[in-house]
């Protein structure tokens, strides 16, 4: 994919009514981007539908949406070294194309790394207990001792102990953020993304200069889950966003690893043991692990889908 065509795949998500999870699905088929470039219908949902009426009406502003993307990507470079993969890379990571509402490109700082696809999502909530920090710390740790890459969202509490845990484990994280790479939330953990950025990566969905927004950490959760073979909730309450997260999980075919506190206190995670057999009890980091695939084998599985996505 060539560098104005990464810009034209930018400047389609900034046109109005535009569904980016649309744009991503539909750059995904034969000459995707090109018909989307025409304003043509590449699926027929009513989510398609309407991105495409939408493309038709915005394709006289594409030029200044360009322009602007050339502006963003290059004050991402220039100010945090940050890098752009889009659907259409090779890099783009794996477990994530296997979701259906996958983000048309990604801004990162760091590394992305294929070994990254053996990944587990360690969440909570913002105001834990002790012994919720204590648990994700010690799940972090666990998993960085089997070679997992540990993601989390960098929000406070849970997610910040995960993070925390895993460095100091000498292990990998990634932190998906729910605000454009040029900026940090919550501004106390700049300090912890860049020591994240320099071992492991930093991944926004958003257009660099975004900033934190009531929209932007449900998006933010979709990349979490997407990214990870299952997410494990710590502790969550019943409107916690680690909870819609689980939820998520499950939604994209994933894991939802329940911790045993968690599903003894808060009866929606035990109603989840019920309804959902890719919900799993867990008491021990080991059975987390033996769900696991190898990254070879996500890499196969997101590659077949490509192939068959530009094949249909």
């Amino acid at each position: 994919m060539t560098s104005e065509d990464r810009l034209h795949l930018l400047a389609l998500c900034a046109l109005p009514g535009v569904s980016w999870y649309a744009v991503a699905r539909a750059a995904l088929e034969p000459d995707g981007l090109e018909r989307l470039l025409r304003g043509e219908q590449t699926e027929k949902s009513t989510e398609g539908e309407a991105t495409a009426v939408a493309i038709r009406e915005g394709l006289g502003e594409l030029r200044e949406h360009v322009d602007r993307a050339r502006r963003e990507v290059l004050a991402a470079e220039e100010r945090v070294g940050a890098k752009l993969v889009t659907v259409l890379d090779e890099d783009y990571p794996a477990n994530l194309r296997l979701i259906f509402n996958l983000p048309p490109f990604l801004f990162y700082r760091g590394e992305l790394r294929r070994d990254d696809a053996r990944s587990v999502a360690v969440v909570g909530t913002r105001k834990p207990s002790n012994e919720g920090v204590a648990r994700g710390r010690k799940m972090a740790s666990a998993l960085v001792g089997e070679g997992v890459t540990v993601l989390s969202g960098l929000a406070a509490g849970i997610d910040t102990a995960a993070h925390e845990a895993t460095l100091e484990a000498g292990g990998r994280t990634i932190a998906v953020t729910g605000t454009g790479i040029l900026r940090t939330y919550p501004a106390e953990n700049k300090q912890l993304a860049q020591r994240i950025a320099e071992t492991g990566v930093i991944v926004s969905q958003f257009w660099p200069t975004q900033p934190p927004a009531r929209h932007t950490f449900p998006r933010r959760n979709v990349v979490t889950s997407g990214m990870s073979q299952g997410t494990v909730v710590i502790e969550a309450s019943k409107t916690s966003g680690a909870k819609m997260q689980a939820r998520l999980a499950l939604q994209h075919g994933k894991l939802a690893f329940l911790v045993e506190s968690l599903v003894t206190s808060q009866p929606w995670a035990a109603d989840y043991l019920e309804k959902y057999p890719r919900a799993v009890r867990v008491r021990e980091v080991q059975e987390v692990i033996d769900r696991l695939r190898s990254p070879e084998t996500v890499e196969t599985v997101s590659e077949g889908r490509r192939q068959l996505a530009l094949s249909l």
